[in-house]
């Protein structure tokens, strides 16, 4: 038995909760997880996984072997590379998570740079709106806008993105352009909720002291930014966007900006980890390099 294999393959039965998501993801059949399994509680001495035709749970026991594990294959992938001098000499796959207009955008462009540079990585890219679980689905690390996150992982800060308000020409030409908040009452916002049926945000805006926020009337609302983006190129409504997400949208006349005296407060981009005692080399290269590039785009 090869045990630290097994142990890989442990880890990340406990990850997902499931024998047979977790043979998913490793490529390998059922059977094989739940053997390899059972063979390391034989070799522990004790139950590790609590199995129900429903769900699969860590026991007591489990739950102390599972971070002993993640401590040992830390320390043994560091052990491997520590001698390591070529840096394109780093291997593996990384899985990465943001939203899929700011992959499309900034991430896609840019991610030659970090392959030519380490060609033995293998980049997985989730684009997911809604909250992530790192832990379950595998995340090395995400690049996630605004604040709200899970308060147990880390965390480092990328900048921040500066928020633009428009509209189509279409829609100004039915609506008119406002000139003050108080025209917005004659105007339609596209809403955005990240799970729909819940109450959306309204417009924000900084009213020379704090930021506020107002209700507005609607016909559309999504969960998704890249739908954002096409509902205000439709003609739906104002949207208030990332800059770099509209910039070109903007200097090709699709979009016009309005009201850039009442701009909503700059969105935090973070890049949200795992915490880890020993993340893999290549885990760490590649959010040193996320991170160095990121801040070169948005300052």
């Amino acid at each position: 038995m090869d045990k630290y294999e097994t142990m890989r393959i442990f880890i990340r039965v406990a990850e997902l909760q499931s024998f047979t998501q977790a043979a998913e993801t490793l490529n390998l059949p059922r059977a094989t997880v739940s053997v390899s399994v059972q063979n390391l509680e034989a070799w522990v001495g004790t139950r590790l996984l609590n199995r129900t035709t429903r769900r699969v749970q860590l026991t007591n026991d489990g739950i102390s072997f599972l971070e002993r594990c993640k401590y040992l294959l830390g320390d043994l992938e560091e052990a491997e590379s520590m001698f390591r001098r070529d840096a394109t000499q780093l291997k593996g796959k990384i899985r990465v998570d943001m939203v899929a207009t700011m992959a499309k955008v900034l991430f896609i462009p840019m991610l030659p740079r970090f392959l030519e540079k380490h060609p033995g990585i293998e980049i997985e890219i989730s684009s997911t709106d809604g909250r992530v679980d790192l832990v379950r689905a595998g995340i090395d690390c995400m690049v996630k806008g605004g604040k709200d996150f899970d308060r147990g992982l880390a965390k480092r800060e990328l900048g921040e993105a500066a928020i633009v308000n428009c509209a189509s020409p279409k829609y100004l030409a039915k609506y008119g352009k406002p000139k003050n908040i108080e025209d917005l009452k004659n105007h339609r916002l596209i809403h955005f909720a990240p799970v729909l049926g819940s109450k959306p945000e309204g417009f924000e805006f900084f009213d020379g002291e704090k930021y506020q926020e107002i209700g507005m009337p609607g016909i559309v609302t999504v969960n998704n930014t890249e739908t954002y983006t096409a509902a205000c190129l439709a003609g739906f409504g104002i949207s208030q966007n990332p800059l770099g997400v509209v910039a070109k949208h903007l200097k090709s006349g699709a979009l016009v900006e309005v009201l850039p005296k009442f701009k909503a407060e700059p969105m935090k981009i973070s890049l949200v980890y795992p915490h880890q005692r020993l993340m893999p080399k290549r885990v760490r290269a590649f959010m040193d390099w996320l991170e160095a590039a990121f801040k070169e785009i948005i300052g």
